[in-house]
């Protein structure tokens, strides 16, 4: 009875575990082709950097409301861009190290190696092919339901799927010329 008892509890209390723990972040773009490994984006800024010092309670309700507009109209129109498979007008979207991270020879063949990709033979040989191959059939339809700022001039964009989970879209950044996706 005591063992019956025992692995009774046991049982409960890993289904209580998987129950509560919460789904793993999603750590790349939101996409209809199956998910890709976070190690193929620019990584996070490093310890000590102006990100980790930066105080998200010192942005205004103002400031907070007026940058989420200015990004959803940001996304609405890099939507229409993409839909219209506009490469040149999506790459002057981008920052100058995004893009140069996703022309880069590893990153193209890691996504490459992607099942979605590989199942159906398609091999990624630059910048161009990622924005046709991925970015077209999984970007063309984003949502932005909420921002988080990163630094004072950094946000990252987060959509909310049917499952009440809020992924990343975007890390954005604002320079001189607008926004840019940085990740």
């Amino acid at each position: 009875m005591k063992r019956i008892f025992i692995s009774l509890i046991i049982v409960l209390f890993t289904a209580f575990l998987s129950c509560v723990s919460e789904p793993a972040p999603a750590e790349i773009p939101v996409q209809t082709v199956e998910a890709q490994p976070a190690e193929m984006f620019p990584e996070e800024p490093p310890a000590g950097s102006q990100e980790q010092e930066f105080d998200p309670s010192s942005i205004s309700r103002e400031m907070f409301d007026v940058t989420k507009s200015d990004v959803q109209k940001l996304i609405a129109d890099l939507n229409r861009v993409i839909r219209a498979r506009n490469y040149n007008t999506w790459v002057s979207h981008l920052g100058e190290a995004y893009l140069d991270k996703i022309s880069s020879q590893e990153f193209l063949a890691s996504t490459s190696s992607q099942p979605y990709l590989k199942n159906k033979k398609i091999t990624l040989t630059s910048a161009k092919d990622y924005f046709d191959q991925v970015v077209v059939p999984s970007r063309a339809n984003d949502r932005v339901d909420d921002i988080a700022f990163v630094s004072e001039n950094r946000v990252k964009v987060y959509t909310i799927n049917d499952k009440g989970q809020r992924l990343r879209l975007y890390d954005l950044e604002n320079h001189e010329d607008g926004w840019k996706i940085i990740n």
